[in-house]
């Protein structure tokens, strides 16, 4: 499997876990419904166009690069000040706190392959 196969895959797995995370976000109230998440709509629609349609050209690398940044981020930004125990201890908090590793992980994997990616690119 080439490289960049394999970071279109990565994208795509953090498009879906980002999209669950952001639901479970506002299943657990620590974000509000509304159409302020068009917005996030519109950027993991990027990150699909860049892992399906561009996944072969350096914007959509960087684009996926992006993406596996903001994946990755979710663990730091949740975990800095912890979570509460009344929050750990509702049913679905399990799902929660994995979903933030596997994006970290994932993320992380996937900023890795685009990094490579960027720098195959490079001709001598």
């Amino acid at each position: 499997m080439k490289r960049t196969d394999l970071l279109s895959l990565a994208s795509i797995l953090s498009v879906l876990l980002l999209a669950l995370h952001i639901s479970q976000d506002i299943v657990f109230g620590l974000d509000r419904a509304g159409l302020n998440h068009l917005v996030g709509v519109a950027i993991l629609a990027v990150v699909v166009c860049g892992a399906l349609l561009l996944r072969e050209r350096a914007s959509g690398i960087v684009i996926m690069l992006l993406g596996g940044v903001m994946a990755a981020a979710m663990l730091p930004l949740h975990m800095r000040h912890g979570l509460r125990s009344e929050f750990l201890e509702q049913s679905g908090a399990l799902l929660f706190v994995w979903t933030l590793y596997v994006l970290g992980v994932n993320g992380a994997f996937s900023v890795i392959l685009a990094v490579q990616a960027l720098r195959g690119r490079r001709v001598a």
